[in-house]
């Protein structure tokens, strides 16, 4: 997810993307351990987007 597009989600949003991007990773993970993952690259991608909305989630809390 792009920085504009997190900025207009809203706090719950943002929970929700949170938890859906951590069982995407988990799911990863399994892929990767099992040589079945198409796109090794979607796992740094989804580490980054959760990086991202946890850094927007913040700084709304501290607003």
């Amino acid at each position: 997810m792009k920085k504009k597009e997190i900025k207009k989600l809203s706090k719950d949003e943002i929970v929700k993307n949170i938890d859906k991007f951590k069982k995407d990773l988990f799911n990863f993970r399994f892929q990767k351990i099992n040589s079945q993952i198409s796109n090794p690259a979607k796992i740094s991608e989804t580490k980054k987007s959760i990086a991202r909305l946890k850094t927007i989630l913040k700084e709304k809390l501290n607003a």
